[in-house]
Formats: C-alpha cells, structure tokens, sequence
C-alpha cells in the first residue's frame, strides 16, 4: 500500500513538473511587445454631404476642407465627400446629422427655418444691400446667437459659406417689375417667408425639393424657378429655361453643420483641426463662389439665356411689395434679430 501511495506522488509530481516547463517554453517563446506588430490606430471618418454638384464652389471648398483636415489631424480624422445630393435633399441630411446618421453636411440655410424659425431671418427679402453686409451679419453678432440655437438640436454650427443672391429664371419674359410674375408657377424652397415672398409679388409659390426641379422645368410642372447664378449654371437650367432676372431678392447663406455629441466626442486637438477646417472653407468658398457668380452669367449668356438686371428704381418696386413679409414674420423670428440683420447694412 505504501509502495502504491509513493508511485502516485512521483506521477503527480512528476506531471506538475512538466507542465510548469512547458508554460515556461511557451512565454519565453513569446517575443516581448515592442508596439511595432500591433493594428495600426483606424482613422475616425466623417461623411460630409450636400446637394450641389462638383463643379459648384461649395463643393470644391469641400475638397480643400478636406485636405486640411486631414492632414493637420495627421490622418486621425477621413472625410468622405458626398455632392450631388447623394445622401438627401438639404433637409434629410440636416436631419441625418441631427440624428447622427451623417456627420456633416453644408445645407442651404433657408432648410434650417424647418428646425430652428429664428433662422428664417436670413430668407427676408432685400434685407442685405450687398455680399459685405452679409458677411458682417453672418460672422458677427448675429449669426452667433443662431448657432447658439443649434447644440439642443443635435447640431453645431462650424462656419458660414454662401450660395449667393438668388435670382428668377423662367420661360415667359424678363422680369422687371412685380406684375411680371402674376400668375406664374414658380419653384420655391419650403419656406414659409419664400412663398410668402412670391404670393406678395403675384405669383404662385410651389415648393419642391431640388434634385425634383430640373425635370419639373423641362416637363412644364412649373414655369419658373429662383436660385443663386452658380446654381443655375451647374444645374444646366439653361437647358430648360430662357430668361434669367438678377432681382437678387434673398442672400442664400449655407452652414458648415456637424453632429454635436460627435464633435464633442473629440479630443480639443481635433476638434479645434474641425473648427479652422471650416473657417477655411468658409473664406476660401465665399471668394470662389463671388468669382463663379461674375464668370456664369456670361457662360449663361453664351448658352442662349438672355439675362436681365433690374434698376433701383424697378428693384424698390419689388422692396416695397414685400415689406408685410417683415412685419408677418417678426414675432416668429424676433424683432431685435431682424434690427441686427439690418444693421449690417450701415
């Protein structure tokens, strides 16, 4: 009995002694982690949306945004472009980055009266005498208490570009005075002050979303529609359409918007790398898109639109038409907002 005992303490002994040399085997075999085989850091990627094709300025301020950003985050940060409306209209990509579906997007501004009304100060007709005054308002004291608006939507305001002053194109004749409208069908945004705008001056207000309108053109659905130079030229309305009159009735501002829980999300290195991006496409997109403005209307021209401009006296014809549109959406919007709008004219 005793003999049996002992052979099974040398088994056991025995056995221990060979599993703790080949767990030693095993960790010496494990080269020590010098950092150079583990998976390199995956770059955070934002897509960034919006409904204007490549060749109009907002998309190629887009590409330059992107060469910034990425290279001043050193790779920690991929922006993925999508133009063309690829991933919505203004509205559903607004909604997209609200929801944190979609990172960013570069919306018209007039859409963000939908989340926010006091944005709808910006589509009060013939409230901005030129581009200086609404860069003033935009970038100063007005334009950040709107972006104040924005963080308890999910969103946050980067920088403000532009489209531009919209402009009437249509079939029928030159636009010069407001009975030049009465009756025509024409596309606007859904917008409560733009159709409110057109219902003044005669005409009858049909929103629509963008990427519908060039085929609405074309089949007859409406006989007009208004946007800013760079968008009537990229859009090939000259296809459809043969008269182009400058009434440069609302400033079109657009807004670099982004998720804010995402940006927040980001250590302050990246989110300030964010914050210049969109600065520099802000200044880099407003001088190309002023320069495109000049260079388009001869390019329409030379397409066969025969484009009209207004004189002040015909454009104050068309101020004083729409003045109710002020007082109708003052308490919507706030009276001290559309004073500081006013403003910048001085």
């Amino acid at each position: 009995m005793r003999n049996s005992k002992l052979v099974v303490l040398l088994v056991v002994v025995l056995m221990t002694a060979l599993l703790a040399s080949g767990c030693g085997q095993k960790q010496a075999e494990q080269p020590a982690d010098t950092g150079k085989n583990s998976a390199p850091e995956q770059p955070i990627k934002i897509k960034l949306a919006y409904v204007v094709p490549e060749t109009q300025s907002t998309h190629i301020g887009a590409v330059e945004f992107k060469k910034y950003v990425e290279e001043k985050s050193g790779g920690k940060l991929a922006v993925e472009l999508y133009p063309n409306g690829q991933l919505g209209s203004d509205r559903q990509a607004i909604e997209g980055v609200s929801l944190g579906t979609i990172e960013m997007t570069i919306p018209a501004v007039a859409p963000l009266s939908g989340f926010e009304k006091k944005f709808m100060v910006f589509d009060l007709p013939f409230l901005f005498k030129d581009r200086e005054a609404a860069y003033k308002a935009l970038d100063g004291e007005l334009g950040q208490k709107l972006l104040e608006t924005l963080p308890p939507l999910g969103l946050r305001g980067l920088a403000y570009g532009e489209n531009g002053f919209r402009n009437i194109t249509n079939n029928k004749g030159p636009i010069y005075e407001p009975k030049d409208l009465k009756g025509m069908k024409i596309r606007t945004m859904e917008n409560p002050v733009h159709m409110e705008t057109f219902r003044l001056l005669g005409a009858n207000p049909t929103p629509m979303a963008f990427g519908e309108l060039y085929t609405a053109l074309q089949q007859g659905t409406v006989d007009a529609q208004e946007n800013p130079i760079s968008l009537i030229y990229t859009t090939k309305f000259y296809e459809v359409q043969k008269y182009v009159s400058k009434t440069g009735h609302v400033y079109a501002a657009t807004l670099v918007l982004i998720n804010d829980k995402f940006f927040t999300s980001l250590p302050t290195d990246l989110q300030k790398v964010l914050s210049d991006g969109a600065v520099v496409f802000r200044d880099f997109q407003r001088q190309l898109a002023a320069q495109q403005d000049t260079e388009w209307v001869d390019k329409l021209k030379e397409a066969g639109m025969q484009v009209n401009d207004l004189t002040p006296e015909q454009k104050q014809k068309f101020i004083e038409a729409t003045l109710p549109v002020y007082d109708k959406f003052a308490p919507e919007i706030g009276a001290d907002l559309i004073e500081l709008a006013k403003a910048a004219n001085k």
